[in-house]
């Protein structure tokens, strides 16, 4: 069976920004386009905001019930 997810248009950009964050920081540590430094920090910044960002979002998409699924568990 399908699980279906139902997200708000906010939940959705969160998602998408922390994986952008995450594969940003990812980029930058993989890189040699900025002096090592700058490199490196801005790197592990990106790449910690969307490790730590994560979880929230794990929540937004595997942690809702859908409307249907709450009456169908309340009714059971």
């Amino acid at each position: 069976m399908k699980k279906r997810v139902d997200l708000s248009l906010p939940e959705f950009g969160f998602v998408v920004a922390t994986r952008a964050a995450l594969g940003a920081g990812i980029g930058l540590l993989a890189s040699g386009r900025l002096c090592r430094t700058s490199r490196k920090r801005l790197g592990a910044t990106l790449l910690t905001v969307g490790a730590l960002t994560t979880l929230p979002a794990l929540y937004f998409v595997f942690g809702h019930e859908t409307e249907p699924d709450r009456r169908m568990a309340a009714s059971s």
